[in-house]
């Protein structure tokens, strides 16, 4: 649709207006709506590095060796953090630039068009959520096209955070005003105005401590929009946790617990608008395409967070619920719904029977060695092999190509922004039940009380490697850093020496290299020890922002860490007024 950008400034990186594209296009509903299905994946696409495993090596959920993620020492020049940052400006402008777009409509009707500008609004909300915890202080971009024409793109300034936090909830508060409240439970679901609630909520939770103290009145906003979306919209927790990650959105989606996702397709030759995230989290050999995610995994702070090890024998290892599993793979799963053809998918024998998997002559398969260190692997953001991406889908993945939808906010997230709300408000009646419908879901046994630690790690468990671990701890810096800092010391980020991939041959195979299933030897990890050089030593309270790409601070020294920002009355300088 000629939405390419043209570069201005990284902030204002706008979808150029070609003629032909405004004056033929947005004259009926059906292309109108056309007009915003690509702000569900394309201009997304170079965040999701950053995303799914940068923002988990901060968090200490994911590890990987020589990442500045990892040591929280990452610089304005990283490309992933450019990357990152290029794509969320992009997304504000190609939001601005789409409502602009409507409101020039002429066929389409006022119930369409408002329904598409809220959307364009709850996913210019959602970049925006992204950009201030990610960097603190950031300009605001209400119009591009109006800086654009002032030439004032280098002379903007950062703005308040407390501020931008502001400027989401107008912006959210708008999109609801504009959205319908049909859910459409059981599609490929877009945004409605519970869906931007929910967002709401999160945002007001997070908001709460911007000023270094718990607002009592954001909290209590936070609670109450979350209980309206929980009440009130019609969605429900799905009832089998790991429904919620499956390619077959009959399957996700069925209860509508996906509020805001990323709905890549697989079915037009279009960069950027499908997946590729199972070729970097996946096992090198798990599918037809090339995978070449196992040299990074869930760390062994996360496996000690769910009660399990890598060094123990895996079949006296005793989950404590569901969740385990389907976010961290390790040694003895199995799983039903990979490998669906094939009568499902056994971690015993996919690195050690050489005739398993996807054919004996894969030397991804007849050959692999045991990949990551902490002898774990990614369990979400994976759809199987071909054949399950196709039952679930009816399209043939390709090379980093595929359709599996990334929940980026979901029902069970807003459960435990409940329950973390009604908590600081002294409601711990509710705070437990919300955490108790969350543990249950998991099969995991109810609490009998609650405190803060336990919401806290109950957000973990829940959330761990969707992307939002690292995000509760620059919300918590915001009023409790002392505690933060201590968390992140106290964390496990290192790895296993030793050799657990001799441990693990040793523990399948015969005499002869021959696979012979578990118990085949007696299982001894005596050899294995804990590296712990990649470990935190020194964290600093500026450490929960990253930096400004150094490019953008070249061209706008307004930009730079030591700048002052501003405040901005968001309410009398910025307005909706459509």
């Amino acid at each position: 649709m000629a939405l390419s950008a043209v570069s201005c400034s990284d902030f204002l990186n706008r979808p150029s207006e070609d003629s032909y594209v405004v004056a033929g296009f947005y004259k009926n509903d059906e292309q109108c709506i056309m007009g915003v299905n690509y702000l569900y994946s394309g201009p997304w696409s170079d965040v999701t590095r950053f995303y799914v495993y940068d923002s988990e090596y901060m968090s200490g959920n994911v590890w990987t060796s020589n990442s500045p993620y990892t040591t929280l020492t990452v610089n304005g020049t990283d490309q992933e953090l450019k990357d990152m940052s290029y794509s969320l400006w992009s997304i504000n402008a190609h939001c601005n630039t789409v409502i602009n777009n409507l409101l020039g409509s002429s066929g389409a009707s006022q119930e369409v068009i408002n329904q598409c500008i809220g959307e364009c609004l709850a996913w210019k909300a959602m970049a925006y959520f992204f950009l201030v915890r990610n960097f603190g202080d950031v300009p605001i971009v209400h119009d591009n096209t109006a800086i654009i024409t002032e030439g004032t793109y280098n002379e903007l300034q950062k703005v308040e955070k407390a501020d931008v936090y502001e400027y989401i909830i107008l912006t959210l508060e708008k999109a609801m005003e504009m959205l319908p409240k049909n859910a459409h439970i059981g599609e490929y679901n877009r945004i409605d105005h519970y869906a931007a609630e929910a967002l709401l909520a999160k945002v007001y939770l997070t908001k709460a401590g911007v000023t270094g103290s718990l607002s009592q009145e954001d909290l209590s906003k936070a609670l109450s929009y979350a209980e309206d979306v929980i009440n009130n919209s019609g969605r429900t927790l799905t009832p089998k946790y790991s429904d919620v990650f499956r390619i077959d959105p009959k399957v996700f989606q069925q209860t509508g617990e996906c509020l805001f996702s990323w709905l890549w397709q697989a079915k037009v030759e279009m960069w950027c608008t499908q997946s590729y995230m199972q070729n970097d989290v996946g096992l090198v050999g798990f599918s037809e395409e090339n995978n070449w995610g196992d040299w990074k995994g869930p760390s062994i702070d996360l496996q000690d967070a769910f009660g399990v090890s890598a060094i123990q024998n895996p079949q006296t290892r005793e989950d404590k619920d569901d969740r385990r599993k389907v976010t961290i793979m390790m040694f003895g799963d199995q799983y039903d719904y990979f490998w669906k053809d094939k009568g499902g998918f056994d971690l015993y024998r996919f690195f050690y029977d050489k005739s398993y998997g996807l054919g004996t002559d894969n030397p991804n398969i007849s050959s692999q060695n045991w990949g990551c260190s902490t002898g774990a692997f990614y369990g979400k953001h994976i759809y199987g092999d071909y054949q399950d991406h196709i039952d679930g889908t009816g399209v043939v993945p390709h090379q980093q190509y595929n359709q599996l939808p990334t929940h980026i906010l979901r029902l069970g997230d807003i459960y435990l922004v409940a329950a973390e709300s009604a908590f600081l408000t002294g409601d711990t009646g509710k705070a437990l039940k919300y955490v108790n419908a969350i543990r249950t879901r998991a099969n995991a046994a109810p609490v009998t009380t609650v405190d803060y630690e336990t919401i806290w790690k109950e957000r973990r468990l829940e959330l761990a490697l969707e992307g939002d671990r690292w995000y509760d701890y620059v919300r918590r810096s915001y009023y409790d850093v002392d505690a933060c800092i201590a968390d992140l010391l106290s964390q496990r980020r290192g790895y296993y020496e030793g050799g657990l991939d001799g441990v693990y041959k040793n523990f399948v195979l015969d005499s002869e290299g021959n696979y012979a299933g578990p118990g085949a030897n007696t299982w001894d990890a005596s050899a294995i020890t804990y590296n712990g050089d990649n470990d935190l030593v020194d964290v600093k309270a500026s450490m929960f922002i990253v930096p400004m790409p150094t490019e953008d601070v070249v061209a706008n020294p307004n930009m730079a860490s030591t700048a002052p920002a501003i405040h901005v009355d968001i309410r009398e300088t910025y307005s909706y007024d459509f």
